[in-house]
């Protein structure tokens, strides 16, 4: 009858099949987190370091809008002839 079972689509060794390899990866998984090195560093909250890497870029940011104002001071004052075809 196991046999008959086993070839219906309906049959439960698919899903005691499935059931034990979810069972043996689910362990393999649990093994490997175990065997993982704890982490030795100690991890404290706090900024990281990037307290002035942060003021660094922003002082960047602004020479760099600062060298763009200035340059546009430089560009001649254009006109806006192609609006000029429209008028009559």
């Amino acid at each position: 009858m196991r046999d008959r079972r086993d070839l219906d689509k309906g049959g439960g060794r698919r899903s005691e099949e499935r059931a034990q390899s979810y069972l043996r990866s689910y362990k393999g998984k649990i093994d490997y987190a175990g065997k993982q090195q704890e982490n030795t560093t100690p991890q404290t909250p706090g900024t990281g370091g990037m307290t002035q890497g942060l003021g660094i870029q922003q002082q960047r940011q602004r020479e760099i809008g600062a060298a763009n104002r200035r340059s546009e001071g430089f560009k001649p004052d254009m006109e806006d002839n192609i609006y000029d075809i429209y008028k009559n």
